[in-house]
């Protein structure tokens, strides 16, 4: 028996015994929410998802990231804008995460990365539209840690 090793996986074990987290935060935005105990969510009014009254913030993806802050050991501090502005916070590293009823064909792809879809509305025409939530770009970790947790909670939506 011939045993052939391919190059990638020699590297891949060499990595992982060095500490190598894949994938990973080279921002670190998992660490530090779980370190600060505090998940920093831009938000924007859009009924049902998102509803903003004042300092009161409810709705589904509300409901959603309050119980994903608390699996990280977090609470949510809200941070309520128009998405231009959330966006521009997202990419500075001010907040961590974008929630108010952002569906796949978001504008802001240019710039921060989309969830995977977890969840289906149909609007008044009867065109169907899949939500996602929006993280920084290159977050992995967090990005995959919010997708197996939304998958937990809505089911894979494709």
């Amino acid at each position: 028996m011939r045993i052939v090793f391919c190059p990638c996986l020699v590297l891949v074990f060499l990595l992982t015994g060095c500490g190598l987290r894949v994938p990973t935060d080279p921002r670190g935005t998992l660490d530090a929410v779980r370190a600060s105990q505090e998940l920093t969510v831009g938000v924007s009014h859009a009924p049902p998802w998102t509803v903003v009254r004042g300092s009161r913030i409810t709705g589904t993806e509300v409901d959603l990231v309050r119980t994903f802050a608390a699996r990280l050991g977090a609470d949510p501090r809200w941070v309520v804008g128009g998405e231009q502005h959330l966006v521009d916070q997202l990419e500075q590293g001010e907040i961590h995460l974008i929630i108010g009823g952002i569906t796949t064909d978001t504008p802001w792809t240019t710039k921060v990365s989309p969830t995977r879809s977890y969840a289906r509305s149909v609007d008044n025409e009867g065109k169907e539209h899949k939500h996602v939530m929006l993280v920084q770009f290159g977050e992995n970790e967090f990005l995959s840690e919010l997708e197996r947790y939304l998958d937990e909670r809505s089911g894979k939506l494709r």
